[in-house]
C-alpha cells in the first residue's frame, strides 16, 4: 500500500466535477478508482498539478468534500458521508480523513475578502434572484427589489468595474441605468466566484475592482456515469401571487453529454412591508439553457452552450426606483420593459492533460438588449415609440497551462470586440470598443506552508465614438496574492495586490449622444488594489478578517449633454471585514460583518453619479444559521441581515436610515425518498419596510426607492429521477 500511495506521478487535473476528476486521477496514477455512486453527486474536485505522489494528489483532489479515502492494491478507495455534511464544515469521522474548503473552480488563491459558492451552497440558499445568491456575504450588496434592474457591488464597486464572465463568456452589459447589468436565472448556476479588488491575469480584461465568475451546470454535474436524468421544481410566492416552474433533463452516453433546461415564472406585484402596492414589480419571466458536449476517447472534449433570459413586464418608469418627484407630467408610473440576455460559449479542453499540455480554447458570445417606449413632451406632437439599447460581446481566448512540480503558469491570448448601440427615431448611436491582450499566471508552492500566485498582462485597446473618432491605447496590468501558514492548519495570513489598465469603456446605450465632443478623451481607466487579511481555524471553529483598498483613475461616466461624453471621476473603496463561523456534520453558524466607505472624486459616493461606479455601503452584519437533523431528512435554517444607519452622505443628502431584516426556512428531504424535497421559506419576517442599502436613490429626498418584499411565504417542491 505504501508503495502505491507514496510512488510520484505527473498530475494536471482542472477543476471540474467529481466523477469527471476522478477518471483522470485514475488515468494518471494508474490506480483503480472505487466509490459509492452518490458520492460525487454535485460535488466538485480542486485542481491538481505538479508531480506529487498518489496520496497526496488525492488528498488535494478530494479536498473541502468531506469525502474519506485510501489506497490499497492498485485502488483508491473514495468513502461517502452524508450530503448533510458537505458545505456544513468538516467532519472527523473514524477513518475520514479532515481536509481544506474546496475551490470550486480556477486554482491557486482566492484573496482576501474572495468568495467561493459551491453548487451545494446554492442549493441551500435556493435563490430566487441574484441578491439571494449573495445573501449572506456583507461585503457584496446588490440594489433593488427587481430582479430585472438588480446590480452586483462588490465592496461598493459597481459590477462593470469587474471581469465578469458567464461560462467563460465576457459580458458588456452597460444598457440603461435603470436595469440590471447581468440578469441571471439563479436555477441554472453549479457555482460563482468572486475575486474582490484583486483578479489573476487569466480572469481576463477590466479586472478594475476584482472578478465574478458564473458557472453554470452541466450534465455530468448532475450524473455520475452513463444514463439520464432530469428534474422539476416549482415554487410559490404569496405575497405577489407568483408561480415560477423549472424543468430539466440531461443525459451522458459514450462521452455524450446534453443538458436542457428552461424556467417559466408568472405573477403580480408585490407589497411593501408598510402594505402599500409596489407598482411595476409583477413577474413575467422566461429563460432557459442548453448544452451539448462530447469527450473523445483521446479526452478531448468539446462542448457547445446557449442560455436566454427574457423578462417582459410592466416596471416603474425608472426601473431601478419607485417613483420620483417633480418629473414631467406626461411620463406614466409605469412602462413596458423588455430585457433580454443572451449567452454562446464554445469550449473546447482536455480532459487528460499530461505535464505541460493542458490547453484550453473559448469563443464566446454574449448580448443584452433592452426595448422601451420613450416619451416625449405634448407639445411636440410625436406620439410615444419604441428605444431600443443593445450591447454584444464576440470574445476568446486561448491559454495552456504548464504544469510542474512546485505548481503551475497558465499562459494565452484573449481578445473581445464590443458594441454598444442605440437605436432611437431621432438619435441612433453606436460606440465600439475592441481589445487584444496576452497574460500569464503562475500559481506555486515554493516553500512548506506557502502558496503564491503572481502574474501580469498587457492590453492593447480600439475605440470608436459616437462621431467615429478613433483612439487606441495600450498598457499593462499585474498582481500578486500570497498565503503562509504561520501555524499549519490552523493560522494563516495572506495579502495582495494588482495593478489594472482597462483601456476606455463603453457608455450606457440610453444616454449617448452622436454629437458627443470627445476632445482628445476620455483617457485609459486604471485601478490599484491592495488587500491583507488572518484566517484561524481549529475544531470546527473559523474566524477571519480582512482589510482592503481599491482606487479607480478616471473611471468613465458620461452624460447626455455634448461637452460631457468624455466625462471621467476617480473612486476609492475602503474598509475591513470580520467574520466567525462554526460547522460540524449537522450544525452551521456563520457571523459577518464588513465596513466600507466609498468616495467619487473625495466625497461621499451617491447613487446617481455613482450608477455605473459605485453605491454607497456603510456598516452591514450578516448571521447564518443552519441545522440538519440527519437522520429525519429535515434542515431548519434563518438568516439575517442588519444594516447600520449610515450618514457620510454628499451635502444636503439624507442620511440612510438602519435596517434589519430576517428570513427563516424548513427543508425536508424524506430519507425513504431522497429524490423529492419541500421547502417552506418566510422572508422578511418581521414585515419590515426597507430598501437593500445599495438600492438608487435612498439619499434623495426627492426619490421613493424601490422597497423589498414585505413578509412573504414561500412554497418549493423538487422532485429529480
Amino acid at each position: 500500500m505504501a508503495q502505491e500511495a507514496e510512488a510520484k506521478h505527473d498530475f494536471s487535473i482542472v477543476a471540474q466535477p467529481l466523477s469527471q476528476a476522478l477518471k483522470t486521477f485514475g488515468r494518471q496514477s494508474g490506480l483503480q478508482i472505487t466509490l459509492a455512486a452518490e458520492a460525487t453527486h454535485g460535488v466538485e474536485g480542486r485542481p491538481v498539478s505538479g508531480r506529487l505522489t498518489a496520496r497526496k494528489a488525492l488528498t488535494r483532489l478530494l479536498a473541502g468534500t468531506g469525502l474519506s479515502h485510501d489506497i490499497a492494491d492498485g485502488t483508491a478507495t473514495v468513502g461517502m458521508l452524508d450530503r448533510a455534511n458537505i458545505d456544513n464544515g468538516l467532519v472527523a469521522v473514524e477513518g475520514a480523513t479532515v481536509l481544506e474548503p474546496i475551490v470550486v473552480f480556477g486554482s491557486g488563491i482566492s484573496g482576501p475578502g474572495g468568495i467561493v459558492l459551491s453548487s451545494l451552497k446554492l442549493e441551500q440558499k435556493n435563490p430566487a434572484s441574484i441578491a439571494d445568491v449573495f445573501q449572506g456575504e456583507p461585503g457584496v450588496s446588490v440594489g433593488s427589489s427587481l430582479p430585472m434592474s438588480q446590480k452586483v457591488y462588490v465592496h461598493g464597486i459597481e459590477e462593470t468595474n469587474l471581469a465578469v464572465t458567464i461560462d467563460g463568456s465576457r459580458q458588456n452589459n452597460k444598457v440603461f441605468h435603470h436595469s440590471a447589468t447581468n440578469l441571471i436565472d439563479p436555477g441554472l448556476l453549479q457555482a460563482v466566484r468572486v475575486d474582490a479588488g484583486i483578479a489573476p491575469a487569466d480572469a481576463g480584461p477590466g479586472a478594475l475592482g476584482g472578478a465574478i465568475a458564473y458557472e453554470t451546470k452541466d450534465a455530468r454535474d448532475l450524473l455520475d456515469g452513463d444514463g439520464y436524468g432530469g428534474f422539476v421544481t416549482s415554487s410559490y410566492t404569496f405575497n405577489s401571487d407568483t408561480a415560477v416552474t423549472g424543468l430539466s433533463s440531461y443525459t451522458l452516453k459514450d462521452g455524450l453529454e446534453a443538458l436542457g433546461y428552461i424556467t417559466f415564472g408568472k405573477g403580480n406585484g408585490f407589497h411593501a412591508g408598510n402594505g402599500d402596492d409596489v407598482l411595476g414589480t409583477s413577474t413575467d419571466l422566461i429563460s432557459g439553457i442548453a448544452k451539448l458536449a462530447y469527450e473523445f476517447e483521446s479526452g478531448d472534449r468539446i462542448s457547445i452552450s446557449h442560455d436566454r433570459l427574457r423578462d417582459d413586464a410592466e416596471r416603474p418608469f425608472r426601473a431601478n426606483a419607485g417613483f420620483i418627484q417633480g418629473r414631467p407630467p406626461w411620463e406614466p408610473r409605469v412602462r413596458d420593459y423588455a430585457l433580454e440576455r443572451q449567452n454562446t460559449v464554445f469550449t473546447y479542453t482536455d480532459s487528460t492533460p499530461e505535464g505541460w499540455w493542458d490547453p484550453k480554447v473559448v469563443l464566446a458570445y454574449s448580448r443584452t438588449s433592452v426595448e422601451t417606449p420613450i416619451y416625449l413632451a405634448p407639445a411636440l406632437d410625436i406620439p410615444p415609440y419604441d428605444g431600443a439599447g443593445d450591447t454584444g460581446s464576440l470574445n476568446g481566448k486561448v491559454q495552456n497551462t504548464f504544469s510542474f512540480d512546485s505548481g503551475n503558469i497558465v499562459a494565452g491570448i484573449d481578445f473581445y470586440s464590443d458594441k454598444a448601440e442605440l437605436d432611437d427615431l431621432f438619435e441612433p448611436a453606436l460606440e465600439r470598443g475592441r481589445n487584444v491582450g496576452i497574460y500569464a499566471q503562475a500559481r506555486i508552492e515554493p516553500l512548506e506552508r506557502t502558496r503564491l500566485s503572481f502574474g501580469a498582462r498587457g492590453d492593447r485597446h480600439w475605440f470608436t465614438g459616437t462621431t467615429g473618432e478613433k483612439r487606441d491605447h495600450a498598457g499593462l496590468s499585474n498582481n500578486i496574492s500570497g498565503e503562509y501558514d504561520l501555524i499549519e492548519e490552523t493560522l494563516t495570513a495572506g495579502a495582495a495586490y494588482s495593478r489594472v489598465w482597462a483601456g476606455i469603456p463603453l457608455a450606457e446605450n440610453f444616454i449617448m449622444n452622436p454629437n458627443w465632443d470627445y476632445a482628445g478623451g476620455p483617457d485609459p481607466v486604471r485601478s490599484d488594489n491592495v488587500s491583507a487579511g488572518l484566517k484561524a481555524r481549529l475544531d470546527g471553529f473559523t474566524i477571519e478578517g480582512s482589510i482592503f483598498r481599491t482606487v479607480i483613475d478616471n473611471a468613465r461616466a458620461p452624460r447626455y449633454a455634448i461637452l460631457r461624453g468624455v466625462e471621467q471621476h476617480d473612486v476609492m473603496s475602503t474598509g475591513f471585514e470580520i467574520g466567525a463561523g462554526y460547522g460540524s456534520d449537522a450544525t452551521s453558524l456563520e457571523v459577518k460583518y464588513a465596513n466600507i466607505a466609498v468616495e467619487i472624486d473625495g466625497k461621499p459616493a451617491d447613487s446617481d453619479l455613482g450608477s455605473y461606479l459605485a453605491a454607497p455601503a456603510g456598516q452591514i452584519i450578516t448571521i447564518t444559521a443552519i441545522h440538519t437533523l440527519i437522520d429525519r431528512g429535515v434542515t431548519i435554517g434563518a438568516d439575517a441581515e442588519v444594516a447600520l444607519a449610515y450618514d457620510d452622505v454628499a451635502p444636503g443628502s439624507r442620511p440612510y436610515p438602519r435596517y434589519h431584516v430576517l428570513n427563516t426556512f424548513l427543508e425536508y428531504k424524506p430519507p425513504s425518498k431522497p429524490n423529492l424535497s419541500l421547502r417552506a421559506e418566510i422572508k422578511n419576517l418581521s414585515n419590515e419596510t426597507y430598501s437593500d442599502r445599495a438600492t438608487y436613490g435612498q439619499e434623495f429626498g426627492t426619490v421613493t426607492p424601490l422597497y423589498e418584499q414585505g413578509r412573504t411565504f414561500i412554497l418549493t417542491a423538487k422532485a429529480s429521477f
